[in-house]
């Protein structure tokens, strides 16, 4: 009998190393810019400011997985709240949307960096480049999450030490004067970035999906959520500082997604150089990778409480690949071809901000039984919020592509909700009948 349970094979450095390296690839590489732009080179404080709020989301989630860990992760979370009805499907198709606008987009980082390398920046090649790389981590994904946790684990080390490796180096040799305070912008410059820097951490929710794969959920969840958070916000504040010591404010914001590199070269030269690319193209990998992860054992509850069709809990082919996978997956590749995901870049984390403050709100009906304090869950749901609102009054106002994009995503999850409701009602009372 004990045969036919499967065996769990995850440990708590896999997990987090699972979450680690959705927000490192997804982060650091692209972010740098782009906050670069508006906070100048006080972008280490974004990142800690970020990074503190992910922190406070992060004691909500831990607590809510310590007391309810399931495979459905922080949307199983969110249905002790609320229940299986609307809202609870609302945001589940908001959260499953959101993996494949983040899969996309940290797959086309993945595809600018591979065509800079072998075809001189040919636009084509990236979003081939891109694409390929969605099928590679599909097929890993498929395998199985004991080969996702290796494999993501084996990229984790490699990444972290490289990035470390630069860090002391860059910050050993760097320019105090460009990191003087007095050269800082305005509060509201810098709370603005955090806006932006948050979406470096939207990764870490990937981690309470591990659960199904940890041997004791209870207790390594909770560990394997605090020592993501802390990895992470430690790198991208010792990058940023070594980046910002290094090259001006308006040469990070030219440089862009290879300011990196370009910032590897004072000290280490064109190997410096080719060094960053190389982790870059492991870091990027390495989110895809973990962007894909949560799909399969998500979809698979989803179905089975009926939020989602019950096709999404099947397996097809030879391999068994779960359908939830093979669509997120499709769905990111859909946007790699078809978008200009620059021009979106802030909606996977605009709706993430939403998600997250959906399941803060819903823990506060079982925080007596998970035993949260409910000042710190409080303190949570203000940060997001006000970051989202922060978002809106800044970067939205300025981007309206990504606001029409974000008000069709709500009506989107709207109405695939109601209607797969009212089919799922009209085939019970059809079987009652």
């Amino acid at each position: 009998m004990s045969s036919t349970i499967p065996k769990k094979q995850m440990t708590v450095i896999q997990a987090a190393f699972i979450g680690v390296g959705s927000m490192v690839g997804a982060g650091i590489f692209a972010l740098l810019g782009a906050a670069g732009a508006v906070a100048g080179s006080a972008v280490w404080v974004s990142f800690l400011v970020a990074g503190a709020i992910a922190g406070l989301q992060g004691y909500s989630f831990a607590k809510l997985g310590a007391a309810y860990p399931s495979a459905g992760g922080m949307l199983a979370y969110l249905a002790r709240g609320f229940g299986e009805g609307h809202i609870t499907g609302i945001v589940s198709w908001l959260f499953y949307v959101t993996g494949a606008i983040v899969g996309a987009m940290v797959a086309s980082s993945f595809g600018g960096y591979a065509s800079a390398v072998l075809t001189d920046r040919d636009p084509g090649w990236a979003k081939v480049f891109a694409v390929a790389l969605i099928l590679v981590m599909t097929f890993l994904n498929a395998v199985g999450s004991k080969a996702v946790a290796r494999v993501q684990s084996l990229i984790v080390k490699i990444v972290l030490a490289i990035l470390s490796v630069f860090a002391i180096v860059t910050i050993v040799n760097w320019d105090p004067s460009l990191l003087d305070p007095s050269g800082y912008p305005g509060i509201r410059e810098i709370v603005a970035s955090v806006a932006l820097t948050f979406f470096a951490f939207l990764g870490f929710g990937v981690i309470t999906f591990t659960a199904k794969d940890l041997p004791d959920a209870s207790r390594q969840l909770p560990r394997s959520m605090y020592l993501a958070l802390a990895i992470a916000t430690t790198v991208y504040v010792a990058v940023s500082l070594g980046v910002f010591g290094t090259l001006t404010s308006d040469q990070v914001v030219e440089y862009g997604a290879t300011a990196l590199a370009e910032a590897a070269k004072p000290t280490l030269g064109q190997f410096g150089y080719v060094l960053m690319v190389i982790t870059a193209l492991l870091s990027t990998a390495g989110a895809v990778n973990a962007s894909l992860y949560p799909s399969v054992g998500m979809t698979q509850h989803l179905a089975s409480v009926g939020q989602f069709p019950p096709v999404f809990g099947r397996s097809v082919g030879h391999r068994r690949v779960p359908v939830g996978l093979l669509v997120m997956a499709g769905l990111a590749a859909v946007m790699v071809l078809v978008f200009n995901l620059n021009s979106i870049a802030s909606l996977g984390s605009a709706v993430a901000l939403l998600v997250f403050s959906a399941v803060t709100l819903a823990h506060f009906k079982v925080y007596r039984e998970t035993g949260a304090k409910l000042f710190m869950l409080i303190t949570a749901l203000i940060a997001t919020l006000g970051t989202f609102l922060v978002f809106c009054t800044t970067t939205l106002v300025n981007e309206p592509a990504t606001a029409t994009a974000l008000v069709v995503i709500l009506a989107l999850a709207l109405i695939i909700d109601l209607l797969w409701k009212r089919t799922r009602l009209a085939g019970n009372s059809t079987a009652g009948a």
